[in-house]
């Protein structure tokens, strides 16, 4: 049982490691000179980077792109806390429904998060604010991590919902 509470608990710090990768690392969107995320894009050569205002097109989506995914970081760091509390609270037998739900709402916003950038990239990406051509690019490994972190919150999230407290 101490096994499977261990793997438990490395199964959630990862997703959440996974959730502040993706949310923080500039590299949703790659090409040959340059790396774009949701709130800069930076030129490689240079190092030079420009944050993304309100001036480029479909700020909106970038914006809810933006909060759902620090939402989902949140709502992952908030459950872990709650596990470990209903660790120490919960009656034997009963389940971590209440982890499970925080867990599932997380993987619901970085899916809304990824699946937003998803539909928007190609106007993400035509903006007259860039100071280059960005549009011809490819999905980074940031965006990758961002699909991995649902996954993960969505197997621990339904992990917490089947686990029962035992002695």
């Amino acid at each position: 049982m101490l096994i499977l509470l261990a793997f438990i608990i490395v199964f959630h710090i990862t997703s959440a490691a996974l959730l502040f990768i993706s949310t923080i690392d500039n590299a949703w969107w790659v090409g040959d000179n340059f790396s774009a995320d949701v709130w800069r894009v930076c030129i490689t050569n240079t190092s030079t980077c420009m944050a993304i205002t309100d001036e480029f097109n479909e700020y909106q989506s970038i914006q809810a792109v933006q909060a759902t995914m620090i939402l989902s970081t949140i709502l992952c760091c908030v459950a872990f806390l709650v596990f470990i509390l209903q660790l120490f609270r919960l009656k034997q037998g009963e389940r971590f429904v209440l982890t499970s739900v925080i867990q599932l709402l997380s993987c619901l916003c970085v899916m809304i998060a990824a699946s937003i950038y998803t539909d928007r990239h190609e106007e993400l990406h035509q903006s007259h604010g860039y100071v280059m051509e960005v549009s011809k690019g490819q999905y980074g490994y940031s965006f990758v991590l961002a699909w991995i972190a649902f996954a993960f919150t969505l197997i621990s999230g339904v992990m917490y919902l089947v686990l029962r407290k035992r002695k």
